[in-house]
């Protein structure tokens, strides 16, 4: 394999310059779903890894990702590479080498489905150690931050009036596309008010929307997204540190700062949640164990505090997408209408329930339609 390589090791960093058709070179130890899918969407030829892609820590998914997209991964060929090779010099890839103008610059390891297998099947043996560690510092971050996460949280005054509501926070994690489109009938029809975490912004935009409010780190956002007029809110530490103020600063978009500890995706409910909003839907959501040591985070107390303060008005979309592929057989759908209508019409008289009718009755017409 022959190709021009392009070097980062931010790997989200790295997939936004990807030009397709490059061998990316990236340092990433226990490559993770959300990076990976990164490097597919930018059409990498190939991936070298200067660290070890799957360390057997826990079942990490980025690996299998490439391999189901047929991107081959060379891994754990360390980091002398980065001084070996700059952005635009030609490599060709021989088994476990990596050559530049015929010398061998680097040596690693070709990841097999074998490879990934006996690694998984190790690291879920790994798992039951790797949890208690997790829950343990879950606890002990939460009791550290339940006084911010649950108290007030200080927002700007925001240009939308999120109020009585309905709001669509898309993270642009694993399965987002299918949350997005799964949710089209429902954004067209009730217009709420669409907020992008970080790359979630270029998530929006790509499936034809326009984010009215950009919040996160900026770290995975493109320059189109943070010019696109949508209000900016930076993610700050809690001690005030705001990295992206540079870049903002640079680029010359107004912006706001909100420290706060926690994910960028729990500060966009809570800032919906704080401003009244009458339903909170989230797209492309971390919620378990896995998404979070993939994103590098030792528990998940902002989480587990953000969603026991928002409470009913948080519906993940990922269900509403297990709702549209559902296989009910056509037959059963009178039975089903004449049990739910009664509480169908209930749920029509209350809010925030009303909204979720509506999303029940557009699914239910894309079931029908798809049987």
């Amino acid at each position: 394999m022959r190709g021009r390589v392009r070097l980062g090791k931010r790997t989200k960093e790295l997939a936004a310059l990807l030009q397709p058709r490059e061998i990316a070179v990236i340092a990433h130890e226990d490559l993770d779903a959300v990076g990976a899918a990164g490097l597919i969407e930018a059409g990498a030829l190939a991936v070298i890894n200067a660290h070890c892609s799957l360390t057997c820590r826990y079942p990490n998914l980025g690996p299998q990702l490439l391999l189901e997209h047929r991107v081959p991964l060379l891994d754990n060929v360390g980091e002398k590479i980065f001084d070996l090779l700059k952005d635009g010099d030609v490599v060709e890839i021989q088994g476990r080498k990596v050559l530049s103008e015929g010398k061998v610059v680097a040596v690693g390891n070709v990841i097999t489905e074998y490879v990934i297998s006996e690694r998984q099947r190790m690291a879920k043996q790994n798992l039951a150690s790797e949890l208690d560690r997790f829950v343990t510092n879950t606890l002990d971050y939460a009791h550290k931050e339940k006084e911010v996460i649950l108290g007030d949280i200080v927002f700007p005054e925001l240009r939308h009036d999120l109020q009585g509501k309905a709001v669509v926070v898309v993270v642009r994690g694993i399965g987002y596309r299918e949350d997005l489109r799964v949710l089209g009938a429902y954004i067209q029809e009730t217009k709420p008010i669409l907020v992008g975490v970080d790359g979630g912004a270029d998530a929006l935009i790509s499936a034809g929307y326009k984010p009215q409010i950009i919040i996160g780190d900026m770290d995975s956002v493109s320059d189109t997204a943070l010019d696109s007029g949508a209000q900016i809110i930076a993610h700050a530490y809690p001690d005030g540190h705001c990295p992206s103020s540079e870049r903002l600063v640079r680029l010359g978009v107004p912006f706001h700062v909100v420290p706060a500890p926690g994910t960028s995706e729990d500060l966009g409910l809570l800032l919906a949640h704080s401003q009244g909003a009458e339903l909170i839907v989230l797209v492309g959501s971390h919620s378990n164990m896995i998404d979070f040591l993939e994103k590098g985070r030792p528990g998940m107390a902002s989480t587990f505090l953000t969603r026991l303060k928002i409470g009913p008005i948080l519906l993940d979309a990922k269900k509403v997408s297990e709702l549209y592929r559902s296989t009910t057989p056509l037959s059963l759908a009178p039975v089903i209408l004449a049990t739910l209508i009664p509480i169908l019409i209930f749920m029509g008289l209350a809010s925030p329930w009303r909204h979720y009718l509506r999303l029940f009755w557009l699914q239910l017409r894309l079931i029908v339609g798809w049987l």
